[in-house]
């Protein structure tokens, strides 16, 4: 059975190489690679290599390659037309019969990719005539060089409607073709056909593979409306679908790991002309859940950068809110808002790059944005208003189908709910009371609650309480186990307030007892094994990375061993004064000799096991004893 080539090109953009074959073999990022064991064969030391930005796989100790449907073929067994079945049926596309229409089909839209190409190099040559002036020098005064006017094949439409058509007829061209190309609009009841875009600024769009599917259109008229025009829906073109930029951002994105959302084109051509090139923005509408997929196929964390107003806060909330139901453990999205008043073009052309650099690095993770659009402009002033509020949360969260990162969602939430409105918050809020003055605080200390909510945009996110050094110490020891491993006598011993936490941190120790040089991924995928992919959702997590970079598996060992010894301190001292403060209440209440014996004993035993003081003082391999604090000081 033969599939036509378009039809196996969109299947193949569609599925994510790195979840398809992450569904069997545990991979790791290298690069712009993805390794793993391989799959086809026993071995110690990985040699299977995914690289989504070119669709294969290969396996150096089998020589097995292929692509996603030659890997499915390969671990289920299935023929060809059966692997490409299953492949479009998970991706959602109708798989096309050879029929005599369907190979008509597969013939136009060839027909209609040759004619846009066509029409693409004459807006080009357009751009560089007498009537093509004004519209170059709108493109100089919004800053673009030649060298980028030419490199995004930017054109003119020349305000004469029918030129176009006259130029593909002489190049054979029917107005039928052109009329499916998005290019010609045939009236519909009767007349001469015209040109689709005149008197406008063109942005050729292209696929994944750079052929130009549609363009976009900025008028040059002052009063023209629309502003923006974009090309119909055609046989080969769905703006729901596509992205501006993608077929250039896709390299960058796979080498870096960053891709960049913006509105507009404009903002796409200053982004990358300023050094960002993963840069994409989608078509004039809102970004939809196909644009969200592509996206995530681009890199694990696209970056939506907002404009600094409240449309763009709004945005924020409809691109987080239809992200939620495919977020995945590692995928999620972060936030960048401009200034007040700012698009990346704007800010870009006012400050430079550098300005544009230290919005992206204070991004705000997916759930700050969950938080904003759950809270924002909400009167919570009653315990019913609240409830719902808790309510909200959990069917909002209830829509994330991945069971690990739903539970990750809903404990970072429900922590911020008890932050701000739970019983912890009103016990504080009491404490503070004061008769009712000036100020409007009501008798009893009680926040009034009608009072404008405070968003995840103007002020940090609430802690996860007491639980966040645990995650971040748990999230070091997963992604840098021979962290734990050395000091997986001391890890044993520290007990963490979290039950969950306190477990995965029991089965680490004992994984590392019994093999101290496991990996990473070996690592997790044992504890996953042991039903702990919730609680490893949480851990590795953004919110976590955010407060620990260091526990990133990216980061150096050094630098993740500063982090981790600095977590063990603090951590062992607190449960050292804890329990140290429960001897001394046991001593205070009975004033029993042993009692204070015990207590000797107790902090001796402290002094010996401190993680940063061990060797009974002497200093660590690469310390002097000067950097040692000495543990007696005659008190």
């Amino acid at each position: 059975m033969a599939f036509p080539p378009d039809f196996l090109d969109e299947l193949r953009s569609r599925v994510s190489l790195i979840d398809l074959i992450g569904r069997r073999v545990p991979l790791k990022k290298r690069g712009r690679e993805w390794v793993g064991l391989s799959p086809f064969q026993s071995e110690k030391s990985p040699s299977f290599t995914v690289v989504p930005d070119k669709g294969f796989f290969h396996c150096f100790s089998s020589g097995e390659h292929g692509d996603a449907i030659g890997w499915v073929m390969r671990i289920e067994g299935l023929s060809f037309p059966e692997a490409v079945e299953k492949l479009a049926g998970e991706a959602g596309l109708q798989v096309p019969r050879p029929t005599p229409e369907a190979k008509a089909e597969a013939e136009k839209r060839k027909s209609i990719y040759e004619v846009l190409e066509l029409a693409c190099s004459w807006f080009e040559q357009q751009l560089g005539r007498s009537w093509g002036e004004e519209a170059k020098r709108y493109l100089q005064r919004r800053g673009l060089s030649e060298p980028t006017i030419e490199r995004f094949r930017l054109g003119y439409a020349p305000n004469d409607r029918g030129i176009l058509l006259k130029y593909l007829k002489m190049n054979k061209v029917d107005v039928e073709l052109a009329a499916a190309a998005g290019l010609v609009k045939i009236p519909e009841g009767g007349g001469e056909p015209r040109d689709y875009f005149f008197n406008r600024v063109l942005f050729p769009i292209a696929d994944r593979q750079g052929r130009i599917i549609g363009f976009g259109g900025r008028t040059l008229e002052p009063d023209g409306k629309p502003k923006y025009l974009n090309t119909p829906e055609t046989a080969v073109f769905r703006k729901g679908r596509s992205l501006y930029n993608l077929d250039r951002a896709r390299k960058t994105a796979h080498e870096t790991g960053e891709v960049i959302v913006a509105e507009g084109y404009m903002d796409v051509i200053a982004l990358d002309q300023a050094g960002f090139s993963a840069s994409v923005a989608p078509l004039g509408t809102a970004v939809t859940e196909e644009q969200i997929a592509e996206l995530w196929r681009l890199a694990p964390e696209p970056l939506i950068c907002l404009d600094g107003d409240q449309a763009g806060q709004k945005a924020g909330m409809r691109v987080a809110e239809r992200a939620l139901p495919g977020l995945q453990p590692g995928r999620s999205l972060r936030f960048a808002l401009l200034p007040a008043g700012d698009d990346p073009d704007s800010l870009l052309s006012a400050q430079g790059p550098k300005a544009l650099r230290q919005v992206l690095d204070a991004a705000k993770p997916l759930s700050d944005l969950v938080w904003l659009m759950l809270t924002a402009g909400r009167d919570l002033a009653t315990p019913e208003r609240r409830a719902g509020l808790r309510q909200d949360i959990l069917r909002l969260t209830g829509g994330i189908a991945d069971e690990g990162v739903k539970a990750a969602y809903r404990e970072e939430l429900l922590a911020r709910y008890d932050e701000a409105y739970g019983f912890g918050s009103r016990r504080r809020q009491r404490s503070d009371s004061r008769p009712e003055g000036r100020s409007g605080r009501a008798r009893g200390g009680y926040r009034d609650q009608r009072e404008p909510i405070r968003t995840a945009f103007d002020r940090p996110a609430p802690a996860l309480l007491r639980r966040r050094p645990e995650q971040m110490l748990l999230a070091c020891a997963l992604n840098h186990p021979e962290l734990a491993a050395e000091d997986c006598e001391t890890l044993a011993a520290v007990q963490l307030s979290s039950a969950d936490f306190d477990r995965l941190r029991r089965a680490i120790t004992d994984a590392l007892a019994n093999q101290p040089d496991l990996d990473s991924d070996t690592l997790q995928g044992h504890l996953s094994q042991l039903g702990f992919t919730g609680v490893l959702a949480a851990v590795l997590s953004e919110p976590v990375y955010l407060h620990a970079p260091f526990a990133r598996s990216n980061r150096p060992l050094a630098e993740a061993r500063h982090g981790w010894r600095d977590l063990m301190e603090r951590l062992w001292s607190a449960q050292q004064a804890s329990e140290e403060i429960d001897t001394v209440r046991q001593l205070a209440a009975d004033m029993r000799e042993d009692s204070l014996q015990r207590l000797r004993a107790h902090q001796q035993l402290s002094q010996k096991t401190d993680p940063g003081l061990r060797n009974n003082g002497k200093a660590e391999p690469g310390e002097s004893n000067a950097d040692v604090e000495p543990t007696d000081r005659g008190e």
